[in-house]
C-alpha cells in the first residue's frame, strides 16, 4: 500500500518537474539579467509583448491594479489550457474570490490536494493592489506566453505574448 501511495505521490511530482523543465526553469537571484514590470489590469497586461534572449534570467516584478484576482503565469498554450480547470476547482471551492484570494482556505486545501497551493516558480496569484516578484531562467525553447488562467480571464485575452 505505501508503494502505490508513494506512486500516486512521486509520478505526478515528476511529470511536473519535467513539464517546467520544458519551459525554463526557477531563476537565481544572482543570475538577472534584467528587470520587466508588468502591470496587470483587469484583463490585460502591459506590456502585451515581453522580449527576451534563450538564456536570460529575468526578473518579472507584477503588481495587480485591477480590482479582480490575476496571475501572471509562464507556460506554453498548452500548459495554461491543462492549468485552467484547477484554477476553476479553486474557484468552485471558494478559495479564489472575484477580489480575494481565501489563503487559509487554500492552505487547508492544499494538504488534500496539492494543486490547490497555487505555489508554482513560474506564478504568482495577486489580489487587487498586491505586488509581487518572479525571478525565471529561459533556457527552453518552447513557445511561451504568460497568462492569467483564472476563469474567464485568459478567453478574455488576457495574455501577453514572450518572443524569443
Amino acid at each position: 500500500m505505501k508503494k502505490l501511495i508513494l506512486f500516486f505521490i512521486i509520478i505526478p511530482n515528476l511529470l511536473f518537474a519535467s513539464s517546467m523543465k520544458m519551459i525554463g526553469e526557477k531563476g537565481k537571484e544572482s543570475e538577472i539579467n534584467k528587470t520587466i514590470i508588468i502591470y496587470m489590469y483587469d484583463n490585460y497586461y502591459e506590456p502585451k509583448e515581453i522580449n527576451i534572449k534563450k538564456g536570460e534570467t529575468i526578473k518579472f516584478l507584477v503588481f495587480n491594479y485591477g480590482e479582480l484576482v490575476h496571475e501572471f503565469n509562464i507556460a506554453t498554450k498548452e500548459m495554461h489550457i491543462k492549468h485552467q480547470p484547477e484554477m476553476m476547482k479553486m474557484v468552485e471551492s471558494k478559495i479564489l474570490l472575484a477580489d480575494k484570494i481565501d489563503k487559509k482556505k487554500m492552505k487547508e486545501m492544499a494538504k488534500k490536494d496539492h494543486s490547490m497551493s497555487h505555489s508554482h516558480s513560474n506564478s504568482v496569484l495577486l489580489e487587487p493592489n498586491q505586488s509581487a516578484e518572479l525571478i525565471w531562467k529561459f533556457s527552453a525553447d518552447a513557445d511561451l506566453e504568460a497568462a492569467c488562467n483564472v476563469p474567464g480571464h485568459y478567453e478574455g485575452g488576457m495574455i501577453a505574448k514572450i518572443n524569443k
